[in-house]
């Protein structure tokens, strides 16, 4: 299957794509994974993509796209991939849908104050990568791996104000899709695994 996950940041996006992985054996493709990885390793993509993410601001869509094209051409996304995070607008759906054929595109709503609660509350493990919570955590550990967590950048509470203005999924991306017939949406809830009952009723219908 070939899924996009929409929605605004915070709305857990990440953490449906990894479930939903998990359960399906698929990629999961995440341009700002990919990003922030570049930029880990200071490579010239990173450091281009890191004058953006600072500033909570979308990466450019040249950018963006050239490591889209470059991540579907691998053999691993041949059977299936779940996309988080983009596209994230008209053009760059117009040139997903030249290379692919998507099975649905799901937007998981949340409401802007809940957003700002979870995000803030948010930490990354330094160990398996995952995101988490500070709810979530044992001892101050990742409750998954048992690894060191930190708050990104763009979790500051000023920063997530700034990114939700900034990152709001334009209606037109919206309107493509159900012209298209694949747009479903679910409402984020308050825990991972019944968010997943949901997206799973509508990915077995595929």
């Amino acid at each position: 299957m070939k899924i996009v996950l929409l929605g605004p940041p915070g709305s857990g996006k990440g953490t449906q794509a990894h479930l939903i992985c998990e359960k399906y054996n698929l990629p999961h493709i995440s341009t700002g994974d990919i990003f922030r990885a570049n930029l880990a390793q200071g490579t010239e993509l990173g450091k281009k993509a890191k004058e953006y993410m600072d500033k909570g601001a979308l990466v450019p869509d040249d950018l963006t796209i050239s490591i889209v094209v470059d991540r579907l051409s691998k053999d691993d996304c041949k059977d299936g991939f779940v996309f988080d995070g983009f596209p994230r607008n008209l053009a760059q759906a117009k040139k997903l849908d030249e290379m692919v054929t998507l099975d649905k595109a799901i937007m998981i709503h949340l409401d802007d104050e809940e957003i700002i609660n979870r995000l803030s509350k948010r930490r990354m493990c330094k160990g398996c990568g995952n995101p988490t919570h500070l709810d979530w955590l044992v001892n101050g550990k990742c409750e998954k791996c048992g690894g060191d967590v930190y708050q990104r950048e763009d979790d500051e509470e000023s920063t997530i104000k700034s990114r939700l203005e900034k990152q709001k999924l334009p209606q037109d991306v919206i309107d493509f899709y159900k012209q298209k017939g694949i747009y479903e949406q679910i409402t984020s809830t308050d825990t991972k695994e019944k968010t997943f009952i949901l997206l799973d009723e509508i990915l077995k219908k595929i």
